[in-house]
């Protein structure tokens, strides 16, 4: 059979599948399971072009790897065979371990069980099934390979998986005042003592990759009517794994219903193999099912927050810099009580509150953009560019919000 395919990316264009491994990977239930995830959650009640996968997300980012390490082959830089498709591999497999909306319910459904480390158990179980081929790929990914530049061409705040996601989100929400350049980024790459560098002329890119990188933040990943949109969702999946504790009947998949009824950490996945395979069958057709059918569940909470948000009926947000008083944040609560004739214990359910914060650019982090000057020196993005906005998006903003029914604004 032949395994070495081509993809027609609405993005790149034809994107190819290299290797018989890559394929494989590929083909795998696993990695199949992303077709059923989107990538920006409930960003389509906003943008309604916004409804790629990770998918998609995933083969991008790995085109974009095999463009970089050409890049830094045809500069010299030694890199074998094994070495180019753990790279590929590592960058392919990445967000494999997503649950269900992406980010949106990292912290409903598990408890502190961050994507990242599924990824790596699921990458884990891939490389026995392939007898220790991925050995490389998962030592890249985890960034204990020998030669880092490997490791930041996947993670890093200049990588290639950021490079597609504002690439792929920009081109699927319209927003295209987020496209990062990453052509000429890619073109920009170089090697310096085995770490990722960008050549000095690659400046201005820089500059504009973190301003759309920001721009991507506030107008599409924290806009304020996706902010209430997630916030819902995630108030439902709670009220829901709530009642199920307690001892309520909330009809789910079985697989859902699982994670809703137990308190997982990260010490159970490791304990118990079985519930590693219970989360790749979630997706987000898991979560909608069981929307659908929570609409009718008899908590009044939960079916008014599933309805509302199947017919798009969002919370009002209110964005301030300052945060809220408890006082205005009791006042809501009473509104929401007595309107809805609601418990205060349950009319504080349908007020949400928390903070939203971006920088586009950490410049004292320990993994910042490096530029090899003309001279030889290799020194930060921030201290290289005589232009103040580099180091200007590097500040965090922070916002803070509370939203409520629509209904007690009336």
């Amino acid at each position: 059979m032949n395994k070495k395919k081509i993809f027609n990316d609405p993005v790149y264009g034809f994107v190819t599948v290299p290797t018989e491994l890559l394929f494989d990977l590929i083909e795998h239930p696993y990695f199949q399971r992303l077709r059923r995830i989107q990538q920006l959650g409930l960003t389509g009640f906003v943008y309604p072009g916004a409804l790629h996968t990770r998918f998609h997300h995933a083969l991008g980012a790995m085109h974009l790897m095999s463009m970089a390490l050409r890049t830094l082959k045809d500069k010299g830089v030694q890199i074998s065979a094994a070495e180019g498709q753990a790279a590929l591999a590592a960058i392919l497999l990445h967000d494999v371990g997503h649950g269900p909306l992406s980010h949106a319910l990292e912290t409903a459904i598990f408890d502190e069980v961050p994507h990242e480390q599924l990824s790596l158990y699921l990458m884990q179980r891939l490389n026995a099934e392939h007898n220790g081929a991925l050995d490389k790929a998962i030592a890249i990914f985890q960034g204990s390979y020998a030669r880092p530049f490997f490791h930041q061409l996947v993670s890093s705040q200049l990588d290639m998986d950021r490079l597609d996601y504002l690439n792929r989100d920009s081109f699927y929400t319209g927003v295209q005042e987020g496209r990062p350049g990453a052509d000429r980024l890619i073109k920009m790459l170089t090697v310096v003592d085995e770490r990722l560098a960008l050549e000095e002329k690659a400046i201005y890119s820089v500059e504009n990759f973190l301003v759309s990188r920001r721009l991507m933040y506030w107008q599409v990943y924290l806009h304020k009517t996706v902010t209430s949109a997630e916030q819902m969702i995630i108030r439902i999946v709670q009220r829901a794994r709530d009642l199920v504790r307690t001892g309520h009947d909330v009809p789910a998949s079985a697989d859902l219903h699982f994670f809703l009824a137990s308190a997982v950490t990260i010490l159970d996945f490791e304990k118990d193999d079985t519930i590693l395979q219970r989360f790749v069958q979630l997706d987000d057709h898991d979560i909608w099912g069981a929307v659908k059918m929570w609409a009718s569940h008899p908590d009044r909470v939960l079916s008014y927050m599933s309805r509302s948000l199947l017919d798009r009926r969002l919370f009002k947000i209110i964005l301030q810099t300052e945060p809220f008083e408890e006082e205005m944040k009791a006042g809501v609560v009473e509104l929401i009580a007595e309107h809805f004739n609601l418990p205060p214990s349950e009319a504080s359910l349908l007020m949400l509150a928390g903070r939203i914060s971006n920088n586009a650019y950490d410049a004292d982090g320990k993994d910042t953009i490096d530029v090899l000057t003309k001279s030889g020196r290799v020194v930060n993005v921030a201290e290289a560019s005589d232009l103040p906005n580099i180091r200007a998006l590097g500040q965090r903003v922070e916002k803070h919000y509370i939203c409520y029914p629509k209904e007690i604004a009336q």
